[in-house]
């Protein structure tokens, strides 16, 4: 992926779901996708941080956006259900989908972390992926050759002391897609993968550095090419592969 060149028209006619498309890599995928033709559906809780990203879509000249919210921490089952249909009925098929909402509150040593934020924090990073991706199969099965990709972390693939939850959530994140991938190879023309984007300049990232420099850290519109080509058409094939962006 490190000599990769999107075309213009890479993601032409493809609806794309981009959780947590407010703020850092997910805006800038759902910007970057969009320049690359496809529609966008921006989910994410309720804020001005959604509507900016639709504005600046609009402004931009690309396909029209849709704006979804949904707050993941509470989210069940039957929301889930909800947003699918939607998608169905306002724009009848399911391209892509990104995991890509992130919660990490702080790091803690295990000995001290409180069980109700060890569940708010999983149910984010590693239930709300399970259930969205559940219910979005049946349109992922109808694309000809749709993607899942899960956001993940270093942590998530070695773990790290005081990561907690979120690392948990992570290796987590891993098993769901080496498993979801390995049922779905063969029988479907989805992929499934997952990408640690790396060191990015992210709000969620500088709050857990405080006393690092950002400015040594990738822009997310850096790693873009790396997350155009996993969601769409030019990764036919590749699948259960776990990517780094940097």
């Amino acid at each position: 992926m490190r000599d990769y060149h999107p075309p213009a028209n890479l993601l032409q006619d493809r609806v794309i779901l981009i959780t947590g498309a407010g703020s850092g890599i997910g805006r800038a995928t759902a910007r970057a996708c969009a320049a690359h033709g496809a529609s966008v559906v921006l989910l994410g809780p309720i804020g001005q941080q959604l509507e900016g990203v639709y504005d600046a879509i609009e402004a931009a000249g690309h396909p029209q956006p849709a704006l979804y919210v949904l707050d993941l921490e509470k989210a069940g089952p039957a929301d889930y259900a909800g947003l699918v249909n939607s998608l169905a009925q306002g724009l009848g098929r399911l391209d892509g989908l990104l995991h890509n909402a992130a919660l990490l509150p702080f790091l803690s040593r295990i000995d001290d972390y409180e069980p109700e934020v060890w569940s708010q924090v999983l149910q984010v990073n590693l239930t709300a992926p399970f259930l969205l991706t559940q219910a979005c199969l049946p349109l992922l099965r109808a694309a000809p050759d749709a993607s899942i990709l899960f956001t993940s972390d270093s942590v998530g693939r070695r773990g790290k002391a005081y990561w907690g939850a979120y690392g948990v959530a992570k290796f987590g994140i891993e098993g769901l897609m080496q498993t979801l991938a390995d049922e779905l190879e063969g029988s479907t023309p989805i992929r499934v993968n997952s990408i640690d984007p790396g060191a990015v300049r992210t709000d969620l990232r500088i709050r857990v550095y405080p006393g690092a420099d950002p400015a040594g850290w990738a822009l997310p519109e850096q790693i873009m090419a790396d997350y155009l080509y996993l969601l769409g058409p030019d990764s036919k094939g590749v699948t259960g592969q776990a990517f780094n962006a940097q």
